[in-house]
């Protein structure tokens, strides 16, 4: 099996991670994938390593952290003493700082109390209202069709579904096409 990935008119398969975040691309993987062991602000710092603009860098940062009071408060705390949903922020706020053309966001209310999950919608939300282009991989589906402004459900690797926002069935027809049921 082969294949390629484009971004913005560009094949970025086999491209270095660090030209892939340079190229305006950041990921928030599955499980968070933050480092334990550093800080919170050590953590953010790292999300700025591929720019050369540090000072505009460093108002991102506080910038990011507008957006996350949390970690405001928690700036000299290693990272793995963050609860789940600190945790979550951390790796989104670490993803944003990189100022990325497009979030890849895969699973991010995973393992998360449902209130820290609607909190997470609500800035995905907020981010895609302010332009940002986001590529959701989501199993919530009530929360995922929420704030897509297209989307394709997958069922065993193959699409079941794709439609615009105003094209989209209700959450449970969704649900009933991710697990082959009529």
């Amino acid at each position: 099996m082969g294949g390629q990935v484009w971004a913005f008119g560009e094949e970025i398969g086999g491209r270095t991670p660090e030209a892939i975040a340079r190229s305006g691309i950041a990921l928030v993987p599955e499980g968070r994938r933050i480092f334990g062991a550093l800080s919170v602000a050590e953590n953010l710092r790292l999300g700025i390593l591929h720019r050369r603009d540090r000072s505009a860098a460093a108002e991102d940062i506080a910038g990011v952290l507008d957006r996350f009071p949390a970690l405001r408060a928690s700036l000299k705390r290693s990272a793995d003493s963050l609860s789940g949903g600190q945790a979550q922020q951390l790796a989104i706020a670490r993803s944003l700082v990189s100022r990325p053309r497009l979030l890849i966001l895969d699973e991010p209310s995973l393992g998360l109390a449902p209130v820290v999950v609607n909190e997470i919608f609500e800035l995905l939300e907020n981010l895609r209202d302010d332009g940002m282009t986001i590529l959701l991989i989501e199993q919530n589906v009530t929360h995922a069709i929420r704030i897509a402004d297209r989307s394709l459900v997958l069922s065993a690797g193959r699409v079941v579904l794709a439609a615009d926002r105003e094209d989209l069935p209700p959450a449970d027809e969704i649900a009933a096409a991710i697990l082959g049921v009529s």
